[in-house]
């Protein structure tokens, strides 16, 4: 079981504390660290001192640290033009030496394109230039060297794009897809996808979306086995229960209503019996532990001591 930190700077965080962590991460053993891509805090979080960027974040760490896997859950196909997003990310996989994974996301959180005056089409425009982008900035990477790529979409026209620069990993990055769409989310995948994630479900709705996307990936012709299955949850975890309560608070959530949403709270016995048990019902082998307090470094260390080496 592959164990990621996922964190979620835009309710409050400077590229410092970020650094520290995903080092922090790196040192624990932990497989990789990623980030959201939000430019607005959502809930009662301060958001201070502002929002970072994901890929100017990912840049910086992908030079300071050296075996971690670096990505974003997700990118937003809402707020880069997708020949740019491909250079960005090809240039960050450089810099990393081949450690980036590229997750790519319709967009949805309204409020921030609001503050910002980015748009955000209604949903089936917003899929349909999704799936372009996946389909713009995999084929400019995939592109043989000396040649060029052109797409004409409904929304996006690329005419002899030098495809370049390459990233560092051939014939590109690792690409994640996810979501709960019965239909179109799943041909995606099955298009597209080295791993399939879906953030904060219960095993039921996870092992029926995973059989979907198999079913999609069949259907193409290609074997299901060839995509990851992942997932997301929220992690709060302590050595009692008064430590389970104390960063629960921290958090602004309560103990029971996270044990409700099937998030991975309690002692760590407890937890590795959820994981467990979540594995069993679905065939995940990645892990991604929504970290919400970037100050609470103990949490992380808690986790590689006891939780880590029960997952082999």
């Amino acid at each position: 079981m592959d164990l990621r930190i996922f964190t979620e700077p835009q309710q409050g965080a400077s590229y410092d504390q970020l650094l520290r962590v995903a080092m922090a991460t790196e040192d624990a053993g932990f497989d990789a660290f990623f980030r959201s891509d939000h430019y607005l805090k959502m809930g009662v979080a301060s958001g201070l001192p502002g929002p970072t960027d994901a890929w100017i974040t990912l840049a910086g760490l992908a030079r300071e640290t050296s075996r971690i896997r670096l990505g974003t859950l997700v990118t937003s196909a809402t707020f880069r033009h997708p020949s740019v997003l491909a250079i960005s990310v090809a240039q960050v996989d450089q810099m990393s030496g081949g450690r980036i994974e590229f997750a790519l996301g319709s967009g949805w959180f309204d409020a921030e394109h609001t503050a910002y005056g980015i748009e955000l089409p209604e949903f089936g425009e917003r899929f349909d230039r999704y799936a372009e982008q996946l389909e713009i900035v995999t084929g400019l990477w995939e592109t043989p060297d000396g040649s060029t790529f052109t797409f004409l979409g409904k929304h996006y026209r690329l005419e002899d794009a030098p495809a370049l620069p390459k990233p560092a990993q051939r014939p590109r990055p690792p690409v994640i897809v996810g979501g709960v769409g019965k239909k179109r989310t799943p041909a995606l995948a099955a298009r597209f996808a080295d791993e399939f994630n879906l953030p904060f479900v219960d095993s039921a709705t996870a092992a029926r979306q995973f059989e979907r996307v198999d079913a999609a990936a069949r259907e193409i012709g290609r074997d299901p086995k060839e995509i990851t299955r992942s997932v997301a949850l929220t992690l709060c975890v302590g050595r009692d229960d008064a430590e389970v309560a104390r960063r629960a608070d921290t958090i602004g959530r309560e103990v029971t209503d996270l044990k409700r949403q099937s998030e991975l709270v309690g002692t760590p016995a407890e937890v590795v019996d959820k994981i467990g048990r979540y594995r069993e019902a679905t065939g995940i082998t990645r892990l991604y532990l929504q970290y919400l307090d970037l100050s609470d470094l103990d949490h992380l260390d808690l986790v590689a001591a006891e939780i880590a080496p029960q997952l082999d």
